[in-house]
């Protein structure tokens, strides 16, 4: 697959000593610090770092997207007119038909009161010139290029029916409805298993080709940015500390930081927990259904999302659940933590809470505890990084002061990396990866028994998700927590997990230990999912060799 495209005219996009700050109760910060990058026609262009260092920042003020406390100066050029600053509708005649956009974030995208259909149609309508009617009928092709399951139905689905990886290829149908000259990805298949990672890479390149149009790709996937990108721009602190094209940027790469960002990857693997340590949660014969559509005359769709699923954890054991986006994995963990109907039993600590209703969980809630696969639509948007951290002491532990909760928060912040000082932002001044740091600081705050985390190092680069890694095993080790791991990324799994429960279309293939799963997997779909995997991991050792 190549996404490449050599013959460029100029560039289509040229930015310019841009640079973003950010007025904050702290000071100001300096966001991006005099950036050039350009693109030219048909060509693609990544732009890698680590969370924080300016990528999407730099990318949503040349849309002209910043949060209010944003300022920007410099320029933005596209077809030979500077763009920065314009206002709103002068804008809105570049966004949206000219120059794209598809966020990292899927579910603060979509509108959760409109279908799936009707979003994916109002743009064509807005700047398409199309009616109503052939919209939708475009809607339709859209949903099914990007390889959405059942299109038909999930036309008339609203996004929370949809899997996030599923809202995440809504998104990229409705970036592309027009056809636009620049499509900006900022980290497209992030919420993506590898087969379906492929999958829209292929699509990528294939309109690519056929309309001619600009990428520029935000990632930290650097498996990705060599299989398709011409040209790289590595930033660092709101800075481009090395530039050039992909072959030699990933061959003989001159900057140390760029040679940290190549040899990245989660290592090592799980200690084993002894046999004598205490059963903290069982899953037996787990199922979840929804009722889908239906009407006056018609009977409503039933989905089983999860399919008899048996599972058990002892404390301080971690079971991976891996799967295609749509598998039933984050289903699975939110049946076991009681936050949606299901049939079976749940026995936590030796007490059945299958029946248990809010006011019964209430209680356990603390020790019971879940890191949302999105972390800025978890965290709200009108309270400070402390305050949110510090919300749930409020509930669950009264008699601290004010005093000892933000002191609490310090300490759960420098926990996950984070500098306390940090604790008076709001989430929005926060990058995709930082803020999962922040909501799983929220979490460990409360020192639960068992956590459902669901995917908590997929909005991370690499050098992060080491570090998320071996922050999740020492506290693991230090307070015997145990956890339910739920990711499509395997070289995190493997890193992190005792056990591994493989899921497809809502049912157990395969579950094991993890070296036989990865060493030896008996079903074809996970024979399948370990390849994908291991072709990425042999292109990244080979990086690192050279």
């Amino acid at each position: 697959m190549d996404m490449t495209n050599t013959q460029t005219t100029g560039p289509v996009l040229d930015i310019k000593g841009l640079t973003v700050d950010f007025k904050t109760p702290t000071g100001t910060v300096k966001a991006v610090r005099g950036v050039d990058i350009e693109v030219g026609q048909g060509e693609t262009v990544a732009i890698v770092g680590e969370s924080g260092s300016g990528k999407s920042q730099t990318m949503m003020a040349a849309m002209g997207l910043l949060a209010a406390n944003g300022a920007t100066s410099g320029e933005v050029t596209y077809a030979g007119r500077n763009i920065l600053g314009l206002g709103v509708s002068q804008l809105n005649k570049v966004r949206g038909k000219k120059i794209t956009m598809i966020f990292q974030e899927p579910m603060t995208s979509l509108d959760p009161l409109y279908t799936v259909g009707r979003q994916l149609a109002e743009p064509m309508v807005e700047h398409g010139g199309m009616n109503w009617k052939q919209a939708e009928a475009r809607a339709l092709e859209l949903l099914q290029l990007v390889n959405i399951p059942e299109p038909e139905r999930k036309i008339k689905s609203y996004p929370y029916e949809l899997s996030g990886g599923q809202r995440q290829r809504v998104m990229i149908a409705m970036a592309l409805a027009n056809d636009p000259d620049v499509l900006i990805a900022d980290e497209p298949t992030t919420a993506l298993d590898v087969t379906t990672q492929a999958q829209i890479l292929d699509l990528l390149a294939e309109l690519q080709k056929r309309i001619g149009m600009a990428v520029i790709f935000i990632t930290h996937d650097l498996g990705i940015v060599r299989k398709i990108a011409d040209r790289v721009y590595v930033m660092k602190e709101g800075e481009v500390v090395e530039a050039g094209e992909t072959g030699k940027i990933f061959d003989t790469p001159e900057h140390r930081y760029t040679r940290m960002l190549l040899d990245a990857e989660p290592t090592g693997s799980k200690q084993a927990v002894s046999d004598g340590v205490p059963t903290v949660l069982e899953a037996q014969r787990i199922r979840v259904e929804f009722a889908l559509g239906g009407g006056l005359f018609s009977p409503p769709h039933i989905l089983r999302a999860v399919d008899d699923v048996t599972f058990s954890l002892k404390q301080g054991q971690t079971l991976g659940i891996v799967g295609e986006s749509g598998s039933g994995k984050s289903t699975l963990g939110r049946a076991v933590l009681n936050l949606l109907p299901s049939s079976g039993r749940v026995v936590f600590h030796g007490q059945d809470i299958s029946g248990f209703g809010r006011s019964a969980m209430r209680g356990l809630r603390r020790h019971m505890q879940l890191v949302f696969q999105d972390p800025f639509g978890s965290l709200s948007p009108r309270m400070t990084v402390g305050q949110i951290i510090s919300e749930g002491l409020l509930v669950h532990e009264p008699s601290l002061s004010a005093k000892d909760r933000d002191q609490r928060a310090c300490q759960a912040l420098e926990e996950v990396s984070l500098d306390p000082a940090m604790r008076n932002r709001y989430p929005h001044e926060f990058s995709g990866g930082q803020r999962q740091r922040i909501a799983i600081a929220r979490t460990m705050v409360l020192k639960p028994d068992l956590v459902v985390l669901d995917e908590p190092t997929s909005a991370l680069d690499r050098t992060i998700q080491k570090q998320i890694v071996d922050l999740l095993r020492d506290l693991q080790s230090t307070h015997g927590l145990t956890y339910l791991f739920i990711s499509h990324d395997l070289a995190v799994v493997r890193a992190i997990a005792d056990t591994v429960m493989v899921m497809q279309r809502g049912k157990v293939v395969e579950a094991g230990p993890t070296e036989a799963i990865f060493e030896a997997p008996q079903s074809d779909y996970t024979k399948e999912l370990i390849g994908a995997a291991l072709m990425t991991q042999k292109h990244a050792a080979t990086l690192a060799d050279s």
